[in-house]
């Protein structure tokens, strides 16, 4: 059994890359597996402030607030799913946060399986690229991190629009094939 964690980035409850997330999260509990979402934007998360305080105190953040939580659920996990709306071709603030705070304890995390999931407006080719290069940037810098799926839920606005969207199957059953 493996230990799933979602990070959903979406501001919006139930937004189209939330819903994505708990399609995912379906798939996951039918495979058998330990999952949890947080739903970012419900956390208290300050901005890193680049002092380096973790650096000379084992991990610990000079910011008091809901990451240091996160982060022991993030070095737990088997597999970290990050879900972001596209702003702006790029990943949302609210999730950005959570990937610049990992820098913490980012020497701890070793061999983690990463999928990612987007929703877009557009639905262009490359909409997402940027997102995805933004995403793939933490794994990068991670000992032992594997991508192991991405989903793209491109053509999508207003609030619950994804759900007639193929991604939707696409979610549940990347969830359910961990």
């Amino acid at each position: 059994m493996k230990n799933v964690l979602i990070l959903s980035g979406s501001p919006r409850l139930n937004g189209n890359s939330d819903l994505l997330c708990n399609e995912f999260m379906r798939g996951v509990q039918e495979a058998g597996h330990e999952v949890e979402k947080i739903r970012v934007a419900t956390k208290k998360i300050g901005y890193c402030r680049a002092c380096y305080f973790c650096r000379d105190h084992e991990g610990q953040c000079a910011v008091r607030d809901d990451m240091a939580e996160i982060l022991e659920k993030m070095l737990k996990a088997d597999v970290i799913v990050l879900a972001s709306p596209v702003y702006f071709y790029s990943v949302d603030a609210q999730l950005k946060t959570v990937i610049d705070r990992t820098v913490a304890r980012w020497l701890e995390f070793h061999n983690k399986e990463f999928y990612y999931i987007m929703s877009a407006a557009e639905n262009t080719d490359t909409v997402m690229d940027t997102t995805l290069a933004c995403l793939r940037g933490l794994a990068d810098c991670l000992d032992g991190s594997v991508e192991r799926g991405v989903i793209y839920g491109k053509g999508v606005y207003e609030k619950g629009e994804i759900k007639d969207h193929p991604a939707m199957q696409q979610a549940y059953e990347m969830g359910k094939s961990i």
